[in-house]
């Protein structure tokens, strides 16, 4: 997969230009220092650099650098796993944007969305995010993806515990947003 097949601008409110490039082992300094900076850390689980390594190579795993803007900056990273899930079920197991507020966010969604239905065969696309994140929800909520439940308590953090919120997208809801003009085409 090239980056010239992820070129895509936002069909929403925002036309902000992204696009998806593999994850190279030199892109990593930057992924682990947005991983590692504070405006990101009380949303994410970072990884250890090593699991990021293993994931640009590993073929269940779809690891992105999100360049976005006019000049195609590095300004954020994505990854799905389950790439050949004989279910058809890919997690959108991180986004991280380092330039929020731009738009990046969303624009960098759609086009995962539209890698993991289009490219992947996704019948589902589905994430996990801390219930206290109510901006990444917000996004979630608006860009189609819909609540399946709370897992209580799931993860340690320096408070105690928190819970995450399980949400969800099928290829037929991706599908007749697609036909409304709410997403990109194939």
């Amino acid at each position: 997969m090239t980056a010239a097949n992820f070129a895509a601008s936002s069909p929403s409110r925002t036309s902000v230009r992204v696009r998806l490039r593999p994850t190279m082992s030199s892109d990593l300094e930057f992924v682990v220092s947005l991983e590692s900076d504070p405006a990101n850390l009380p949303f994410i689980t970072p990884w250890e650099r090593t699991q990021h390594e293993a994931a640009i190579r590993f073929p269940d795993f779809r690891h992105f650098i999100i360049e976005g803007g006019d000049g195609l900056d590095a300004v954020g990273f994505v990854i799905l796993i389950g790439c050949r899930s004989q279910h058809q079920s890919l997690e959108l197991k991180r986004m991280v944007i380092n330039n929020k507020g731009a738009g990046f966010g969303r624009a960098a969604l759609r086009v995962a969305k539209k890698v993991a239905f289009d490219d992947l065969g996704a019948h589902r696309l589905w994430l996990d995010l801390k219930a206290g994140n109510s901006r990444a929800q917000a996004l979630y909520d608006s860009e189609g993806f819909v609540v399946e439940g709370r897992l209580r308590d799931a993860v340690k953090s320096g408070a105690g515990f928190e819970s995450l919120l399980v949400m969800s997208m099928l290829q037929s809801e991706f599908a007749g947003r697609r036909g409304l003009g709410l997403e990109m085409h194939a």
